[in-house]
């Protein structure tokens, strides 16, 4: 018998080009999209409109999701904007 697959992501929103970022993990990436852009949860997010998806990994393992998350949110912004960047230029 094989088990489910899960997948977690590490994702990145923001509200405009050059706007705030926020980095996350979630184990449904679609449906917590959805959830900002429709402000659906209290926070951040909400207060400050971030709703438009930048950048996304998707992983396998949560804890590596998590320690991914860690390290770029200790990342400066510019390597954040270079990382977002190489995959989605606009």
């Amino acid at each position: 018998m094989l088990k489910p697959t899960h997948q977690y992501a590490v994702y990145i929103v923001t509200n405009k080009k050059n706007g705030t970022l926020y980095i996350e993990v979630t184990n449904n990436l679609e449906r917590r999209i959805f959830e900002h852009k429709e402000k659906l949860v209290e926070g951040f997010t909400k207060k400050y409109g971030l709703d438009k998806l930048i950048y996304f990994e998707i992983y396998q393992h949560v804890n590596d999701a998590i320690l991914r998350e860690k390290r770029i949110k200790k990342w400066k912004r510019q390597w954040k904007i270079n990382l977002i960047e190489q995959d989605n230029e606009n």
